[in-house]
Parts: structure tokens; C-alpha cells; sequence
């Protein structure tokens, strides 16, 4: 298998990316002259050229992309989608694009319900340790105490 044959839509989008690439320097020398500031006549006969050209490559480039996509717009907005208008989007590819969500969601709840356990775990190892503690419960809601404990022992 040394001698591999192009096929010929191998072919085809090999010429087809010489053309785009013959094009795109064309348009960049014609660029870099428009802005040199050639003669009025000299512009309306490129002018004129572009738009044949335009016209002419309009012609014979195949309408694929028409038939496996199209381009709607409706009001500011565009949308690709199938060109026919009916909708061949199979259900399983829609329902993937609901799994990301039901990750997150899921997520979202698991954190949540670790945050409120960690602020039980803390509340309850408070409370532990003020009822183990000598001093009785009342004592914390004094005043004095409270001083107490702001100031420095020997």
C-alpha cells in the first residue's frame, strides 16, 4: 500500500484548498493596493472584477452546505440547524446534553448537605465541651465572665 491513489473527494478538497489559498493572496495583493491609492479607473475596474468573480464562483461552487445545514434568522438572531426545517437531532444526543446538568445539580446538593453537616459537627462539639466543662452555662452569659476571659492571668 505503498502507492496510495487519491480518491476523488480527496482530490476535489485538495483543489478546492489551493483555490481558497490562490484567493486569499489574491485578495490580500489587492488589498495591500487599494490602500497604495491606485487611479479611479483602476479601482472601478477591480471593483468590477471582484464582482464577477463573486458571481461566477457563486455559480459553480455546489450548494452542500445548503442541504446539510442551513442558516435561519429571525429577528437579529441566527441559528444552524438541519436546512430542511425538520429536526433529526436524535434523542439520545439530546438527553446527553442533559446529564452535565444533573452532574452539577447533584453536585450542588452534596455540597450543600457537607456544609450543614460540618456546621452541626461544630455546634454540637461547642456545646460538648461548654456542658462538660466545670463552670455551669449561666456563667458564659455574664458579663464579668466575659471580662474574665479578656483579661491576661499572672
Amino acid at each position: 500500500m505503498k502507492n496510495q491513489r487519491l480518491t476523488s473527494p480527496d482530490v476535489s478538497r485538495s483543489a478546492e484548498a489551493m483555490q481558497t489559498r490562490f484567493a486569499l493572496r489574491i485578495t490580500a495583493s489587492l488589498s495591500e493596493l487599494q490602500v497604495g491609492g491606485l487611479g479611479p479607473d483602476v479601482d472601478e475596474r477591480l471593483r468590477f472584477a471582484r464582482e464577477q468573480a463573486l458571481l461566477r464562483a457563486r455559480a459553480v461552487r455546489p450548494t452542500r452546505l445548503a442541504a446539510s445545514a442551513g442558516v435561519a434568522q429571525s429577528g437579529g438572531t441566527m441559528a444552524l440547524g438541519p436546512g430542511d426545517g425538520s429536526d433529526v437531532t436524535p434523542w439520545w444526543l439530546r438527553l446527553g446534553a442533559l446529564v452535565p446538568l444533573a452532574v452539577l445539580l447533584a453536585g450542588l446538593v452534596l455540597i450543600d448537605s457537607q456544609y450543614s453537616r460540618a456546621q452541626i459537627e461544630a455546634a454540637a462539639e461547642l456545646d460538648a465541651a461548654i456542658l462538660s466543662d466545670d463552670l455551669p452555662p449561666e456563667a458564659y452569659r455574664d458579663q464579668g465572665f466575659v471580662e474574665f476571659l479578656k483579661t491576661s492571668r499572672p
